[in-house]
């Protein structure tokens, strides 16, 4: 079975009761950043007019070059019926957890773009509860549904831009390379330098740098 096709099959209604009217047009709804270590998370939705011609280009923003991100990202926003971003601040993730805090930010980007939708296609495998709009979830959506695809491309770009004003506050722990994912640099960088603000204290290699003294710290206390 291709990849479409097995995502097709994935599909999971809000409800049995939830029927998508040919006449209705779709928000497209997906995320970016999950996984780092500091930042927000990024919910994007988007809603195409499909009386328009179709954009060009779209895909998943992880197979996209940065540059071209940033190109469709404008494109996109000329285009769109519809189109709205939030970013979850870490407040909301450590006293949620990341989990809880993505789905507000879909409940978010929905009610948004509601006024112009009929309904939504969440990129995963799970509907938030609570969304104004009946909704599906489509596995692997980014790869396959135009409108999850550009929100994918919207909440990667937005996020990128947060990181990068991030690091320039902040320059010692490479936001501008890694976006605040775990990578070993980042992870010497915690070592030494501690958290900032903007790590995300639920997140257990944060926990633990916080719980033990930075190296920098410890190095003048040896000295």
């Amino acid at each position: 079975m291709s990849r479409r096709h097995a995502a097709a099959a994935s599909l999971a209604l809000f409800d049995g009761a939830a029927v998508i009217d040919p006449g209705h047009r779709i928000a497209g709804v997906d995320e970016a950043g999950r996984g780092p270590l500091a930042g927000p998370v990024a919910v994007a939705a988007v809603v195409f007019d499909p009386q328009r011609p179709r954009l060009n280009g779209l895909d998943d923003s992880k197979q996209l070059t940065a540059a071209r991100r940033e190109q469709l990202h404008d494109r996109i926003l000329d285009r769109a019926l519809a189109w709205h971003v939030v970013l979850v601040d870490v407040e909301a993730i450590d006293r949620l957890n990341i989990y809880q805090a993505t789905l507000q930010g879909m409940r978010d980007v929905v009610a948004a773009v509601a006024h112009v939708a009929g309904f939504a296609r969440i990129d995963g495998n799970v509907v938030p509860k609570g969304l104004v709009l009946p909704a599906q979830a489509l596995v692997g959506g980014d790869g396959i549904d135009r409108a999850i695809m550009a929100a994918s491309i919207l909440a990667k770009v937005s996020r990128d831009r947060y990181m990068l004003d991030l690091h320039a506050r902040h320059p010692q722990y490479g936001f501008d390379q890694h976006k605040g994912y775990g990578t070993p640099a980042h992870l010497a960088a915690l070592r030494e330098h501690g958290p900032c603000a903007e790590h995300r204290r639920s997140f257990a290699p944060v926990r633990e740098c916080l719980e033990a003294p930075p190296a920098v710290a410890s190095a003048i206390a040896i000295a």
